[in-house]
């Protein structure tokens, strides 16, 4: 993520969080179903989307908790 993207998800809101990485999971696993036919261009994309979902279900997360699910 770019450093302005982070600053954009960190104001999300929690439906906009959800929706985001059930986006960034779908685009990964067609990146993985293109690293098994081998048409992947830059193969550190991978590490780099885990990383970018990750950080989503941390804030969706901390959203929960705080108790702002709507």
């Amino acid at each position: 993520m770019a450093n302005s993207k982070k600053k954009n998800v960190k104001e999300m809101s929690y439906a906009e969080l959800v929706a985001e990485r059930n986006d960034m999971k779908q685009k990964y696993m067609d990146l993985r179903f293109q690293m098994v036919i081998g048409h992947v261009d830059n193969p550190m994309q991978k590490r780099t989307m885990r990383r970018q979902i990750a950080t989503l279900n941390t804030l969706i997360r901390a959203k929960e908790l705080a108790g702002q699910t709507k």
